[in-house]
């Protein structure tokens, strides 16, 4: 079975744009790269020459990640999400129940959109799991490094 990859129609989009980019433009860039290194001489001591067929392997590989992303991906319509629970695009706010610090607000993400730095945390990580499918005053234990971690669920927000 594929992995499926579930994200909003905006990050859909936003991926769409990047393969458009990356096999028009940024595919003329690297073949421009690689004809210009051609003209330095000898290809097996022209380190330009190897450095542009490494940034066409690097192109490559990443036109084929998207394409792959985008044949497997699941719009996610974060509107229709039930009320049973926390689900993706729910904001949820945590508190540690051991030390009884409030954390900052989450939003639960698909794996596509997962960004920690700014609090959007994927479905698939340890905390999104935890978290998906619990309720307002719920509490969830999250396995850590540091050992098993116990939050409960301050408030959930769609």
């Amino acid at each position: 079975m594929k992995k499926e990859y579930k994200m909003s129609a905006e990050r859909k989009e936003e991926l769409q744009k990047e393969l458009t980019y990356l096999k028009t433009v940024r595919e003329k860039e690297v073949a421009d790269l690689i004809k210009e290194a051609r003209g330095f001489g000898d290809l097996s001591e022209n380190s330009e020459y190897d450095e542009a067929k490494n940034e066409q392997g690097k192109l490559y590989s990443r036109i084929a990640e998207v394409e792959e992303i985008l044949l497997h991906t699941v719009i996610v319509d974060e509107n229709d999400a039930g009320t049973n629970g926390i689900s993706i695009g729910c904001r949820v706010t945590v508190q540690d129940v051991k030390s009884g610090r409030e954390l900052p607000e989450y939003k639960v993400v698909g794996s596509q959109e997962a960004d920690p730095m700014h609090r959007a945390i994927s479905e698939d990580s340890p905390f999104g799991k935890a978290l998906m499918g619990a309720k307002e005053g719920d509490e969830v234990m999250v396995e850590a490094p540091v050992g098993a971690i116990v939050y409960r669920i301050v408030k959930i927000e769609r």
